[in-house]
């Protein structure tokens, strides 16, 4: 394929590689799930090869191959660097590990391609010049007291820090072939951390890999994970066996070779180094990497074979790109279930409380004890009740002028009806939340989960529902003054009092006689009646209807908003698994990936070194 064919190719990727990485960027796995702990690494690795690697390769395909010397612990990369370049480059020695700073070496006329951030542009980069040697690791003080050495310790010297283990040195060579970069990274089993991720990170940025091993180290588990990584993606590997006894390589060879063809590998070149004394400048002789070095000098020399290592790689990396989405879009449904599960569990609670309150509103539960006593005090005897229980058609004058003949403080009943309907609301809100955080505890993400979450307040919620009561009552009395405006319904309004008429209608909202037993409903009856005549005698039956149904849905309303605060910390603890991309979407990505990908056959580029 040509390269404006090849240009052309990457244009027409780019779009869906910049949703792949926003999708990327857009999940948190935050529940404490085995499998979450994996996939935000996987999608980690996954952001770092699109942006080191896969983006701006296709963004370049002209440029530069970067071989990557990768390996274990004292391998030998370092000095096998050293001797490919022809002079000491790169620090060697006994204390491990000796690589902190990945070194990329490359051809004077390359270096505008990686001056920018072409590559790896999460690394800062510090350019040396064509005669230094990767700075050396800072030895540690020796701060014991000594005649020689002050003893207090803010007079000892501080050591000279150097670049960070996030820095790219950059170093030009004449004697690396045009087009070919080499990239000395730090040991893949290290035992820093922050050297293992970075040796990671350095090896998906990579065209293609010059794994170096040894005779004895060649079969560790480690390295060859990362080997099984380059035969999923592709990748154009050479291994250089190092440090070979004289008389057994063909025999390690063989073993290697069946170890690599295991892994989709087989067709990796093999480099044997044998074991041999190094000189003072610990370098190799010339001619034991003379065929590392030719085989280099092919691949750079080779403009259009360089595109098709390129493309190759490329196509790997998208592949493995598509399947680790496909794993991290796995991880994200179990999230999704898991956190459907604890929505479902909340929602189930806090509905059912609010059931329960509203039902109470409705079956007559609030027309007992203190606000029957308060609301007969305001309305006459029990026996006139029970009497007006029998002549519920008396006219409406009459029974304004019983109301009207009996002031009493209406204040007094809505207290009490507050009171009553503040505790039934207080006691669902605990329940629904003791039910909540008993099933959350009953899974590892919502004990988790949980343990961000302060107690249930009572009292707090408690003043919360007495304000909310306090503002519905006074839009009770708001809409009796708006149904009572028209002059028609004044003399009435003044003889039985807003108030007192705003205390009826809350009477009627409560005064389904469902939930009350014996004596009590005859009396919660005759209190309803008494109020519903009230009512009709000042507005009309319509209005009446009116007013109560208006009175029961901004009552529904408030309580509702009451559960929703209630029920808010809990909600607010899966809202970053709510604005995540979702497993369905993720799915449809990878598979765009693996349908986008570009056609061609896998070069065989130095399969007869």
């Amino acid at each position: 394929m040509s390269a404006p064919s090849l240009a052309g190719e990457a244009r027409g990727l780019s779009p869906l590689l910049r949703e792949v990485q926003a999708a990327l960027e857009n999940l948190a796995f935050p529940l404490a799930l085995a499998s979450s702990v994996q996939a935000r690494g996987s999608a980690v690795a996954a952001r770092a090869q699109l942006d080191d690697y896969i983006l701006p390769r296709l963004a370049n395909l002209d440029a530069p191959l970067v071989a990557v010397v990768g390996g274990s612990t004292g391998a030998g990369k370092s000095t096998l660097v050293n001797a490919l370049v022809g002079r000491p480059v790169s620090v060697t020695g006994a204390v491990r590990p000796t690589t902190r700073q990945p070194l990329l070496l490359h051809h004077p006329e390359d270096g505008a391609w990686f001056d920018d951030e072409r590559i790896l542009p999460s690394l800062s980069r510090v350019r040396l010049s064509d005669d230094a040697v990767q700075p050396t690791d800072v030895q540690p003080i020796d701060v014991r007291p000594t005649d020689a050495q002050p003893r207090d310790p803010a007079q000892l010297p501080r050591p000279h820090a150097g670049p960070g283990p996030d820095t790219l040195l950059l170093r030009p060579t004449r004697t690396l072939p045009i087009g070919l970069a080499l990239l000395d990274a730090p040991d893949v089993d290290s035992i820093a951390d922050e050297n293992r991720r970075l040796a990671g990170q350095l090896l998906a940025a990579a065209d293609l890999w010059i794994f170096v091993t040894t005779a004895n180290r060649y079969a560790d588990a480690v390295p060859w994970k990362l080997l099984a990584e380059a035969g999923r993606r592709d990748v154009l590997v050479a291994v250089v066996l190092d440090r070979v006894p004289r008389g057994v390589e063909e025999e390690i060879r063989g073993d290697l070779l069946t170890l690599l063809s295991a892994e989709n590998l087989g067709h990796a070149p093999i480099f044997v180094v044998p074991e041999m004394s190094l000189g003072p400048s610990r370098m190799l002789p010339p001619e034991a990497v003379e065929p590392i070095a030719r085989w280099l000098q092919a691949l750079a020399a080779d403009a259009e074979g360089r595109r098709d290592i390129a493309r190759r790689t490329v196509r790997g990396a998208m592949r493995a790109l598509a399947g680790r989405i496909d794993s991290i879009a796995e991880a994200a449904e179990q999230e999704q279930s898991v956190g459907n599960a604890l929505r479902a569990s909340t929602d189930d609670a806090y509905r059912d409380a609010l059931a329960d309150v509203l039902a109470s509103t409705e079956d007559g539960r609030l027309l007992r004890g203190e606000v029957l006593a308060r609301w007969q005090d305001f309305v006459g005897t029990g026996e006139f009740m029970r009497g007006l229980e029998t002549r519920i058609g008396w006219a409406r004058d009459r029974v304004s002028a019983f109301f009207t003949g009996r002031p009493a403080p209406a204040a007094t009943v809505a207290d009490a009806i507050g009171s009553g309907l503040q505790t039934v609301i207080v006691e669902q809100a605990a329940r629904a939340d003791e039910a909540t955080r008993r099933r959350w505890r009953s899974e590892h993400a919502g004990a988790v989960l949980l343990e961000s979450l302060p107690p249930w307040r009572a009292d707090d919620f408690s003043s919360e529902v007495a304000r909310e009561i306090r503002d519905w009552q006074q839009d009770l009395l708001h809409l009796v003054q708006a149904e009572g405006a028209d002059k028609r319904f004044t003399a009435r309004m003044l003889s039985f009092g807003v108030n007192g008429i705003a205390v009826a209608l809350m009477v009627v909202v409560f005064a389904s006689t469902g939930g009350l037993t014996g004596g009590e409903i005859g009396i919660a009856g005759a209190s309803a009646i008494a109020g519903q005549k009230l009512l009709e005698a000042v507005f009309g039956d319509d209005a009446v209807r009116r007013l109560t149904a208006t009175a029961r849905k901004n009552l529904s309303r408030r309580v509702e908003g009451l559960m929703d605060k209630e029920r808010a910390s809990f909600d607010r603890c899966l809202e970053p698994l709510a604005r995540q991309t979702s497993a369905e979407a993720l799915h449809v990505l990878a598979h765009q990936l693996r349908t986008a990908l570009p056609s061609g056959q896998h070069t065989a580029a130095g399969e007869d070194a």
